[in-house]
């Protein structure tokens, strides 16, 4: 129920013994009196409930190509509507978008639409999918699915672009409403979650096996390497192994390039090599489709047969040049190239257009 322009119920709460309320969307679980606010910002409690803060409010909307959420296997070279809000419910020293997921002012939501709206605005903009992005849609899940709902009453397909930071029961809800996935796996180590991201690795983990095994959501994976932090042979070589014996060979995997920012500033940028040598290192523990990303690396971001090695997608950053795909399969060997295909792909190329939604 909405309580007000921006103001919302939400679903996932319970009343404690002393009179505060606990949120239950994620472990962080934050016990809340009157007025305050979770850990995300904008979960709040009002009137002796948890409410969601940021409903209908967005900190930009902006046309992308679908490479860069980034997915490989889901409607390649289409346009998707992106959007988020402001806010987090991890603390990630290296945030690459800190200025929205790290904002606590209400003037980051500078556009407003409704789960309509956004739809229509989709449709009339020629995306074939809505985006959840730049900052965490978990901790704005009432707002998100019901975007979702309205998108897939007129075919649009819903993403989320995730870290997976969510307790059980509200995962169900969120990902029955996704179609596609990419989910942000940040390290594979508990000290380099506790200590660089504020969270748990062992939930993110839950996530992953939850979406591979239990949804239709179409699954990838990210992981961002950091120099000197989590990108060891070592733990490239563990993540991988997990990946393919919990989540299965075929789901992409996109090791992408660290620039310096927020309070890592004082961190090199990751050379092209480090991804070459972790997609390496992920192809010789079964990892079918390894991708790299934010370097400039055609071969490394291109779609190859795993069985024969012919080239399927030829990318080149965002753009699609060779897309030989024989409906689901490989031209020349028959191979099933698991993922979300269209018969020919987008031609949105690289742009970036922002939009006004409100206006």
């Amino acid at each position: 129920m909405i309580l007000g322009d921006e103001v919302t119920r939400t679903r996932y709460s319970r009343t404690l013994a002393d009179g505060r309320v606990e949120c239950t969307v994620c472990p962080r679980a934050c016990r809340l009196r009157e007025g305050q606010r979770g850990f995300c910002f904008v979960r709040r409690c009002e009137g002796g409930e948890v409410v969601l803060t940021t409903y209908g409010r967005s900190s930009g909307f902006c046309v992308d190509p679908i490479e860069k959420k980034p997915l490989n296997h889901f409607l390649p070279g289409t346009a998707v509507l992106s959007f988020g809000t402001a806010g987090c419910n991890l603390a990630c020293k290296f945030c690459q978008n800190w200025d929205i997921s790290k904002s606590r002012e209400q003037d980051t939501l500078a556009d407003a639409a409704s789960p309509e709206a956004i739809a229509a605005a989709a449709e009339q903009l020629g995306c074939r999918s809505v985006a959840f992005t730049y900052n965490d849609p978990v901790i704005f899940l009432e707002y998100a699915t019901e975007v979702a709902a309205a998108c897939r009453a007129r075919g649009i397909r819903s993403v989320a672009v995730t870290a997976g930071y969510i307790c059980p029961a509200p995962r169900r809800d969120f990902f029955a409403h996704m179609d596609a996935a990419n989910v942000d796996l940040k390290g594979f180590t508990e000290d380099f979650y506790e200590h660089v991201c504020g969270g748990r690795l062992q939930t993110v983990l839950d996530t992953l096996v939850y979406v591979a095994q239990e949804t239709d959501t179409w699954l990838e994976v990210t992981t961002l390497l950091i120099p000197g932090h989590n990108d060891t042979d070592g733990e490239v070589d563990r993540m991988t192994r997990w990946l393919v014996a919990h989540l299965g060979p075929d789901v992409p995997l996109h090791f992408t390039a660290f620039h310096p920012d927020y309070r890592m500033l004082d961190v090199p940028a990751t050379p092209a090599k480090t991804l070459r040598r972790a997609r390496r290192i992920a192809f010789e523990n079964g990892v079918r489709y390894a991708y790299t990303g934010n370097v400039f690396d055609p071969e490394g971001q291109s779609t190859r047969c795993h069985a024969c090695g012919a080239l399927l997608i030829e990318r080149d950053q965002y753009r699609i040049g060779v897309y030989r795909l024989s409906g689901d399969c490989c031209p020349d060997c028959g191979t099933l190239v698991p993922g979300r295909f269209a018969e020919a792909a987008g031609t949105w190329g690289d742009r970036r257009l922002p939009v006004r939604l409100a206006a």
